[in-house]
C-alpha cells in the first residue's frame, strides 16, 4: 500500500469515526485555551478540566489574571503537573499579552512561541482551534500513530509534523490531529495494544507490528 493510499484509507476510517471531533479542553475564548494547553503538558486533559473552571472563574483574562499572584494562581492547579513553572508561566504571559498585545492573544505561531512556557505545540493548538488556521500539532499520541502507520520515521515529534503535513491535505489538518487523538486514546493504545484487531493497524500498519 503506497503513503497515498495509506492517507486515503486513514481520513476515510477517521472520518466515519469521528465526523466531529469535539476540542478536548474546555474552554470559552482564545485566552482560555492557550491556559488549558499550557497546561495540559505532562497533564492529562481530563485533569486540566477539572481545575480550569474554578481557575477561569478567578480571572478568564490577562487582566484579572494579573491580579493574582504566582501562588494564588498555583492554588487552583496545584494537582497538574510541573504546577509551579505553569504558574509562574501563566502570570507572565499574561503580563506580556497586556504589554505586548493589548490583552489579546496573538494569532501568529512566532508572537505565540515567544510567550513563556508556550511550545510549538501549543501555539499550534491554538492558531488552529481558536483562529481556524491550518496547523498539525503532533503529540504522543500523534507521534506514536505516524510510526506505527509508517507515515514517519518516528525520530522526533518535529519530523513527524513534517511528514504528516505533507502526507494530508492542508484543509484536513485541524480536524485531522484531533481524529487522530481520539483514535489513540480508543483503538490505538501504547500499551497493551493489539495492531490485528485495530482498525487502522491492521490495514497500514507497519508489517513488524502485525507479527
Amino acid at each position: 500500500m503506497t503513503k497515498t493510499e495509506k492517507a486515503t484509507f486513514i481520513l476515510e476510517t477517521l472520518e466515519g469515526l469521528y465526523a466531529l471531533p469535539p476540542v478536548p479542553l474546555t474552554h470559552r475564548s482564545p485566552y482560555e485555551l492557550l491556559l488549558a494547553v499550557l497546561l495540559s503538558a505532562q497533564t492529562t486533559d481530563v485533569k486540566v478540566n477539572e481545575v480550569t473552571p474554578a481557575l477561569f472563574k478567578a480571572a478568564n483574562t490577562p487582566q484579572k489574571m494579573v491580579r493574582l499572584s504566582v501562588d494564588e494562581i498555583l492554588g487552583f492547579v496545584r494537582t497538574v503537573g510541573l504546577a509551579p513553572g505553569k504558574s509562574k508561566n501563566i502570570h507572565r504571559l499574561s503580563e506580556l499579552l497586556l504589554e505586548r498585545h493589548d490583552g489579546q492573544v496573538p494569532e501568529t505561531l512566532e508572537e505565540l512561541e515567544a510567550l513563556p512556557g508556550v511550545g510549538h505545540k501549543t501555539a499550534s493548538v491554538v492558531v488552529a482551534q481558536a483562529f481556524g488556521q491550518p496547523a498539525f500539532p503532533v503529540d504522543t499520541h500523534i507521534h506514536r500513530l505516524a510510526y506505527r502507520w509508517g507515515l514517519s520515521n518516528g525520530r522526533n515529534v518535529e519530523q513527524t509534523e513534517k511528514d504528516l503535513k505533507r502526507t494530508f491535505p492542508m484543509e484536513t489538518w485541524n480536524r485531522l490531529h484531533l481524529q487522530i487523538i481520539y483514535f489513540g486514546r480508543q483503538y490505538c493504545p501504547a500499551q497493551r495494544h493489539d495492531p490485528k484487531a485495530c482498525p487502522l493497524c491492521k490495514v497500514v500498519g507497519r508489517k513488524s507490528l502485525l507479527k
